[in-house]
C-alpha cells in the first residue's frame, strides 16, 4: 500500500494477537495507538450512529478500498478478498457505536479486519498445501522461457504475472508474518501502529517482522530479476507458463484491468515507480491503487439499509 494507506489502520473486539498470528486470549502490553482523530470524522461517525444514511454511507465509503486491499494482500485471490473485505466492512460498522475515538476510525476498522483475517478459516491454495517460499522458487524455475515472451498484449502480460506473483509469494508467508510484512513494508506504517493493529507488543511486532523481512528478501534476491539482475526469474519469461498453467488469464487478467480508486495509482504509474525503486519491498509496494468492486459495496449498503439485522449495537 501506498503512504496515504500507510496512514490508515485496523481494530477487532476481540482478544489480542499471539507470535503466531492467531488471536490470543493473553492481554497484551499497551502499545502507542495512531494519529489524532479529526473532529470531521469524529462528526460523521456521530451522525452515522445517529441513522444518518448519508453519512452511514460516507463511511462505508472511506474505508471500503483500503480494506479491501488489505484482504487482497491476505487472500490472494480478488474474489476472495471481495467476500472478505463484506464481512469486514459488516464488523466494523455494527459495533460503530463502540468508537472511542483512540485511533483514527480507519486505523480502528484495520484492527478489526486484521483480527478477521488471522482467523479466517478459509485457506488460500498456498497454505492449504503448505507452499514454501523454496517450493514457490522452484515452481517459478520450471517453464521458464529462454526468451521474453513478445506475443499480443506482451508488456500487460508481463505486469500481470508480476502483480500475480508478488501476491502468491505473500501467502508462502505464514499469517503472522505476512501482515507484518504486509502493514510496514507495503503499507508502510510504523511499528508502533502496526503493533496496535495487531495487538501485540512492538517488540514481538518488531521481531515478527524481521522474520518476514528476511524471508522474502533472501528469496527476491535468489529469485526475483526486478531485485536482482543476476536472478534466474523474468516476468515476461514466464508468461507461457503462467498462461498455460491458467495462473494468468489473457482474457481476463485480475490485476492489470482491476479497477482503481478515483486519483488513485494506476497500473502505469505503479510500474513507473518500480523502476525507480528495486529493492524487494519497493517491487512489493508496486500495485496499483485497487477499488472494492462498486456493486459488493452498493449491495452492503443496501443491506443495512433494509432494517433486516441490527446496524449499530
Amino acid at each position: 500500500m501506498t503512504g496515504g494507506e500507510a496512514r490508515d489502520a485496523a481494530v477487532s473486539q476481540a482478544g489480542p494477537a499471539s507470535d503466531n498470528g492467531l488471536v490470543s486470549t493473553e492481554p497484551a502490553e499497551p502499545t502507542e495507538a495512531a494519529e489524532p482523530v479529526q473532529s470531521d470524522e469524529a462528526a460523521l461517525v456521530a451522525r452515522a450512529v445517529d441513522g444518518d444514511k448519508a453519512a452511514l454511507e460516507e463511511v462505508i465509503r472511506l474505508l471500503s478500498d483500503p480494506l479491501y486491499r488489505l484482504a487482497l494482500r491476505m487472500v490472494w485471490r480478488p474474489a476472495d478478498a471481495e467476500d472478505a473485505t463484506q464481512e469486514i466492512l459488516i464488523r466494523v460498522l455494527t459495533r460503530l457505536a463502540s468508537w472511542r475515538g483512540e485511533a483514527r476510525l480507519l486505523t480502528w476498522a484495520y484492527r478489526i479486519g486484521v483480527n478477521y483475517l488471522l482467523n479466517l478459516r478459509r485457506k488460500t491454495p498456498q497454505e492449504a498445501q503448505q507452499f514454501s517460499l523454496d517450493e514457490f522458487r522452484a515452481s517459478l524455475a520450471d517453464g521458464l522461457a529462454d526468451a521474453d515472451y513478445r506475443g499480443p498484449e506482451a508488456a500487460v502480460l508481463a505486469e500481470e504475472v508480476r502483480l500475480s506473483c508478488t501476491q502468491a509469494m505473500l501467502q508462502c508467508l505464514e499469517r503472522g508474518e505476512r501482515i507484518a510484512f504486509v502493514l510496514s513494508d507495503i503499507f508502510e506504517l510504523s511499528s508502533a501502529e502496526a503493533a496496535w493493529i495487531i495487538e501485540i507488543t512492538p517488540a514481538a511486532y518488531r521481531k515478527r517482522l524481521e522474520r518476514a523481512r528476511h524471508r522474502i528478501g533472501a528469496f527476491m534476491n535468489s529469485t526475483c530479476g526486478v531485485v536482482n539482475p543476476a536472478a534466474f526469474c523474468r516476468c515476461a519469461r514466464r508468461v507461457p507458463k503462467a498462461v498455460a498453467s491458467g495462473r494468468i488469464d489473457p482474457s481476463r487478467p485480475a490485476f492489470t484491468d482491476h479497477p482503481v480508486t478515483p486519483s488513485g495509482r494506476g497500473v502505469a504509474e505503479a510500474a513507473a515507480q518500480l523502476h525507480r525503486l528495486h529493492d524487494a519491498a519497493a517491487v512489493m509496494r508496486a500495485h496499483p491503487d485497487y477499488a472494492a468492486p462498486e456493486a459488493k459495496i452498493d449491495a452492503i449498503a443496501a443491506m443495512l439499509h433494509s432494517g433486516r439485522f441490527p446496524l449499530l449495537e
